[in-house]
């Protein structure tokens, strides 16, 4: 099943892969580029599930930070310029619009 990604650009010029896809299951990361990040901006990952609004997954400035539903963790890049949201086991009801921001 795929796993939709947003594509961003602006002042904070994130931009992600427009999509991802894996098996029921499998381990999965959604990379995001966040290259002018300020330094005090926290990242932020977000999800649409259709027919749902925007929920927040988590957030963080630096390092990793583990995530209970779905299960997986946020890994920040040591310059902070980039992101992942891994996913450990997806599940089908995961399948969304996945949204990394900077704020």
């Amino acid at each position: 099943f795929f796993f939709s990604t947003a594509v961003a650009t602006g002042r904070a010029q994130v931009q992600q892969e427009p999509s991802a896809e894996t098996s029921e299951g499998t381990e999965i990361s959604i990379n995001c580029s966040h290259p002018n990040i300020q330094t005090s901006s926290f990242i932020l990952w977000y999800r649409l599930l259709p027919g749902r609004g925007p929920e927040l997954l988590v957030s963080g400035i630096r390092g990793s930070k583990a995530l209970s539903d779905p299960l997986g963790w946020l890994s920040v890049a040591a310059d902070r310029r980039s992101s992942a949201l891994w996913l450990a086991r997806p599940r089908r009801g995961d399948a969304a619009v996945y949204y990394c921001a900077v704020g």
